[in-house]
């Protein structure tokens, strides 16, 4: 595990509301000047909607506005399986990048982004939450067909691969998130699978992030399905769900005393609780999300200094004036904390 000092850096978990690339990353590089990040605009087209923006080289995969297929008789199926399987054993990214069609936000942002910072985020949807959005041609979804949840998993690591070459002009220190919202369906009928397998899933597209990785989930779950992988940020909605995290203090003290990180996503991600916020009364509602780990003997100042401001979760569907409050937000907060402790 690297180490990850981020002193409570201000950063975004990825979807932004805009339509307009280039607006959306004036505003990043504006108020995330350290850790900036590409965003997701699926405002601007469903081709940026989660699954859809990774979805692009899949063999077979047909996308509709409501949904994404696999379906083996469309194409030489094992052909292009095999093409997959190529690429991947080689590194091959050339075919399976992520198309300014589906990412204008990370197109733009290779452009335009603030100056030498001291890092650079990308994110992409993660091999869990992916294989139980996409089905096969029978109806069934991916995650439970061993062959298909294998090859997702090499087509989502060739995206990364691709990601973190593209990043690397901007910072040489790239920190790649799994978004997995489907995490907070563990233990339900939605999720059957183990703990044991969702992490092999789970460390087969992180082994090949090179730089700094990251979970996300903007829900309650186990959240020792994380603190046992080799993983070095866990991020959550810290705003509506500290207490789940706060269940598993031990846990997650050993992870920060082993290097690890948390992303505080204490800035809410709607219009009309944003408006409710000042930066003071969010260091409150954070100081009161850390207070349970300090009372277990974790060190506060180790806790800020393994930390990181997010909004809760994506900010795809506040006012464009929403989002940046809450940038604006994340900013000012970090400030506050860092002036009072650190």
């Amino acid at each position: 595990m690297v180490d990850t000092e981020f002193n409570l850096t201000p950063t975004i978990i990825g979807s932004m509301p805009h339509r307009d690339p280039a607006a959306a990353c004036k505003l990043i590089s504006r108020y995330l000047t350290e850790l900036p990040a590409w965003p997701q605009l699926p405002q601007r087209s469903n081709r940026e909607l989660m699954t859809a923006q990774y979805a692009e080289g899949f063999p077979g995969l047909k996308l509709t506005d409501d949904e994404a297929v696999m379906d083996r008789q469309l194409i030489d199926w094992d052909k292009e399986l095999e093409a997959l399987y190529g690429a991947y054993i080689v590194s091959d990214t050339e075919k399976y990048g992520i198309s300014p069609e589906a990412a204008a936000g990370f197109h733009a942002f290779l452009n335009i982004h603030p100056p030498s910072p001291r890092g650079v985020k990308g994110q992409v949807e993660g091999p869990v939450s992916w294989g139980l959005s996409v089905k096969d041609e029978t109806g069934g979804l991916l995650i439970y067909d061993e062959v298909l949840e294998e090859a997702a998993a090499k087509l989502l690591s060739l995206k990364i691969v691709w990601q973190e070459n593209q990043l690397k002009h901007i910072s040489p220190q790239t920190v790649i998130f799994l978004d997995e919202p489907a995490l907070t369906a563990y233990g339900s009928a939605y999720l059957p699978l183990s703990k044991e397998r969702i992490q092999q899933i789970l460390t087969e597209v992180l082994r090949e992030i090179k730089g700094v990785k990251g979970i996300h989930c903007c829900g309650n779950t186990d959240w020792t399905l994380l603190t046992d992988l080799a993983l070095d940020i866990i991020s959550f909605d810290a705003y509506n769900y500290s207490h789940s995290l706060a269940l598993y203090p031990k846990e997650i003290g050993r992870f920060i005393a082993r290097g690890g990180a948390v992303a505080w996503g204490i800035v809410p991600n709607t219009d009309k609780l944003v408006e409710s916020e000042t930066a003071a009364s969010l260091q409150d509602r954070l100081e009161e999300a850390i207070s349970p780990f300090t009372r277990r003997g974790v060190d506060f100042r180790q806790m800020l200094r393994h930390g990181l401001i997010t909004p809760s979760c994506g900010m795809a569907y506040m006012s464009e004036g929403g989002a940046e409050k809450a940038l604006e937000l994340a900013a000012e907060l970090t400030k506050r904390m860092r002036s009072r402790y650190l």
